[in-house]
C-alpha cells in the first residue's frame, strides 16, 4: 500500500485522520511517524481534525475573483442567517471558508459544500443547496456538462474505439507513429510546449533502465484552466487511447492517470472508459493479441497546484510531498522511481489518435496565420458563453471572444485578457489581434502555456487582479526553495500595501521607480533561482501592470487611490 492511498483509506472512514490511525498506518507500512506527518501536511485535502457538520469553501481565485466571489459570500452570510444555523470561522457548526481554484472558471464564482463542486448556481439554487447541507441530507452532484456535437479531436463515429491503438500494437511500427507525430508539428499542451514527437521518441531511446512508464498530467489547477476537464467529459476515450499509444511506443508497460480530486464526476467517467478499454482488449496483458503489456491506474491528487509541475507530479505518485527536484536529469531519463517516463498532459495525448488517423501533415496544415495545428482553448471572465472552444492554432484573441465566446459581457469593451491564465501575466485590449500561437505570444512577452484564456472588462482593477494571482501563487508554493517561498510572500505585500495603505512594507514611501526597481529586482532573483516554474512566473501579473498600466497602478502606490473603486475600500484579503 503507498503512503498517500493508505492516507486517503483513513479519511475516507473517519472523514479525517485521527492521530491513533497515523500510528497504526506507520507501524503497517513500516514509515516512520514523522514522515506521514509530513506528507499530511503538506496536501490541503488532508485533515488532522474532524470536519465541520457543513463546510462551505468560495474560489478565490481569479476567473471567481472578478465574476462575484465577494457577492457570494455576502449571499452566503444572509443565507446561514436566514437557516438559523451558528456558525463560526473555526468552523463548529457551519464553516464558511475561502478555497483555491476549484476547476469550474466558466461556472465563475464557484462553490464547494462538503467537497461537492456546485458552479452557475443562482440565489435559489445556493439556498436550496446550504439549506439541504444544513438539514443533513446528502448532495446529489451536478451532472457533468457534454458538448452537443462530438468534439474535432475525436476520429471516431461511436464505438469500437481503439482502431489507432489495435493498428500500432499489430504493426509495431513505433517509427512510423514517431513520424506521424513530429510530422504534425504538434508541440506539448500542458505549458512548455515541447514537442511531442521529439519527447516520446527520446523516452524511447532511454536505455538507462529497461522499466519505463506513461504518466499523464490531468492535474490543471492554475486559475482559468478546465480545457482538460472537457475533454474528459467528452472524448474520455480519446485521452485513453492516446495514454495507450505513449506506452506501446516507449515500451512502458505501466501507465499513471494523475487527476485532481476535485474531478470526482470526470475520474468515475474515466474508470468506466478504462474499464471498457480492457474488456475491449486495449488495455491488459498481450494488448490486442500482440504480445505487448500495458495496464493502466488512476491516481487521485491530494490536492495542491503545485503537483501539476512534472517532477513534483511525480513525488507525490512515489508518496512523498510534491516537491519540485532539480533538473537535469529530466524525467524522460529519470523519472518516476527515477525510470524513463513520458509525460504528457490531457490535450497532448487526446489529439494523438486524431494525428495518426488523419496524418501529421493533415493536423498541422489546420492552423492559421503561420500556425501549425489545431487547439482546445478555455475561456472565462468577462464573456458572454465562457467554456471551451476547439480552434485553429493562430487564432486570434479578438476571434475567440467575438465569434466563440460571444463577445463581452453587458456591452463592455474589453480592457485585458490573459492568455494563459495566472501565470501569463496581462495584455491590453490593443494587443487583441495577436495569434494565439508559441512565437507572437513569446514575442509579446507572454505565453500560449495551457490557453486557459481570461478577459476582463473595462472597469477591472489590474492591480486588484495581480494581488489575486500573486496570493495564489504565494498560498500554492511548496515552500521548499527560500527565493520562491521568500519572494511570492514580498511581492504579496508590496500589493496589499499598495490597494488597502497597511504601510507594512513602505509602498506608499516609495516612488513609482523604486516600486518598479525592487519588483523587477525580485522577478529577476526568483526567474534565476527558483527550482520550478512556479517562482519563475510568479512576478508575470505584476510586471505587465507595471508595462501596461503604469498610471493605474501610479494611482496606487502614490496617491492611494483606485480608479476602478476595487481598492482601500477595507483590509486586506487572505
Amino acid at each position: 500500500m503507498s503512503v498517500v492511498q493508505g492516507l486517503k483509506d483513513i479519511q475516507h472512514r473517519h472523514g479525517f485522520i485521527p492521530e491513533s490511525e497515523l500510528r497504526t498506518l506507520s507501524r503497517r507500512i513500516n514509515v516512520p511517524l514523522y514522515q506521514l506527518y509530513g506528507v499530511v501536511s503538506f496536501y490541503p485535502h488532508f485533515r488532522l481534525k474532524p470536519p465541520p457538520a457543513v463546510e462551505i469553501q468560495i474560489c478565490r481565485d481569479m476567473a471567481c475573483h472578478v465574476c462575484g466571489t465577494q457577492q457570494l459570500r455576502t449571499r452566503l452570510d444572509e443565507i446561514i442567517r436566514e437557516v438559523g444555523i451558528s456558525y463560526d470561522m473555526s468552523g463548529k457548526e457551519v464553516a464558511i471558508k475561502e478555497a483555491s481554484c476549484l476547476g469550474r472558471c466558466d461556472g465563475a464564482p464557484a462553490l464547494a459544500i462538503n467537497d461537492e463542486i456546485f458552479s452557475k448556481v443562482d440565489d435559489n439554487e445556493v439556498w436550496s443547496l446550504v439549506s439541504q447541507a444544513c438539514a443533513g441530507k446528502p448532495l446529489r452532484p451536478q451532472a457533468l456538462t457534454r458538448w452537443p456535437q462530438k468534439m474535432q479531436l475525436d476520429p471516431y463515429d461511436g464505438p469500437p474505439y481503439y482502431e489507432q491503438a489495435r493498428r500500432f500494437a499489430t504493426s509495431k511500427d513505433f517509427a512510423a507513429l514517431l513520424a506521424e507525430l513530429t510530422a504534425s508539428s504538434m508541440r506539448g499542451m500542458g505549458g512548455a510546449g515541447f514537442p511531442t514527437g521529439m519527447k516520446w521518441d527520446l523516452v524511447r531511446k532511454a536505455t538507462n533502465d529497461p522499466q519505463k512508464y506513461v504518466v499523464c498530467n490531468a492535474d490543471e489547477s492554475e486559475p482559468g484552466t478546465f480545457k482538460d476537464r472537457d475533454i474528459i467529459r467528452n472524448a474520455p476515450h480519446c485521452l485513453i487511447e492516446g495514454i495507450i499509444l505513449g506506452g506501446l511506443t516507449i515500451a512502458a508497460n505501466k501507465g499513471y492517470l494523475y487527476i485532481r480530486h476535485e474531478y470526482q464526476e470526470e475520474t468515475r467517467l474515466l474508470q468506466e472508459t478504462i474499464d471498457a478499454a480492457r474488456a475491449a482488449g486495449a488495455i491488459g496483458k498481450n494488448v490486442f493479441g500482440s504480445g505487448l503489456d500495458f495496464d493502466l491506474e488512476i491516481y487521485v491528487s491530494p490536492g495542491g497546484y503545485i503537483c501539476g509541475e512534472e517532477t513534483a507530479l511525480l513525488e507525490a505518485l512515489e508518496g512523498k510531498r510534491a516537491e519540485p527536484r532539480n533538473k537535469p536529469p529530466f524525467p524522460g531519463t529519470h523519472g518516476l522511481w527515477q525510470k524513463p517516463t513520458l509525460l504528457n498532459n490531457v490535450e497532448t495525448f487526446s489529439w494523438v489518435p486524431l494525428i495518426l488517423a488523419r496524418g501529421g501533415e493533415w493536423y498541422k496544415s489546420q492552423g492559421v496565420n503561420g500556425a501549425a495545428g489545431l487547439k482546445i482553448m478555455g475561456i472565462s471572465g468577462h464573456v458572454k458563453r465562457p467554456g471551451v472552444y476547439e480552434v485553429p492554432l493562430g487564432t486570434t484573441a479578438r476571434e475567440l471572444i467575438e465569434k466563440h465566446a460571444g463577445g463581452m459581457i453587458a456591452g463592455k469593451q474589453l480592457k485585458a485578457f490573459a492568455p494563459s491564465g495566472a501565470s501569463s501575466g496581462f495584455l491590453p485590449a490593443d494587443k487583441v489581434d495577436i495569434p494565439l500561437d508559441w512565437k507572437p505570444l513569446q514575442d509579446a512577452g507572454t505565453m500560449l502555456g495551457s490557453s486557459a484564456f481570461v478577459a476582463f472588462a473595462e472597469g477591472t482593477c489590474m492591480v486588484d487582479v495581480a494581488l489575486n494571482i500573486a496570493r495564489f501563487f504565494r498560498n500554492e508554493s511548496c515552500g521548499k526553495c527560500v527565493p520562491c517561498r521568500l519572494g511570492t510572500q514580498k511581492i504579496v505585500d508590496l500589493l496589499t500595501d499598495s490597494t488597502t495603505g497597511s504601510r507594512k512594507q513602505r509602498a506608499f514611501t516609495m516612488g513609482q521607480s523604486e516600486f518598479h526597481s525592487t519588483i523587477d529586482e525580485l522577478a529577476s532573483a526568483m526567474g534565476l533561482t527558483s527550482i520550478c516554474g512556479l517562482g519563475q512566473i510568479a512576478p508575470a501579473p505584476i510586471r505587465s501592470v507595471m508595462k501596461y498600466w503604469p498610471d493605474e497602478l501610479n494611482e496606487h502606490v502614490l496617491k492611494k487611490r483606485c480608479p476602478s473603486g476595487a481598492c482601500f475600500a477595507g483590509p486586506a484579503g487572505k
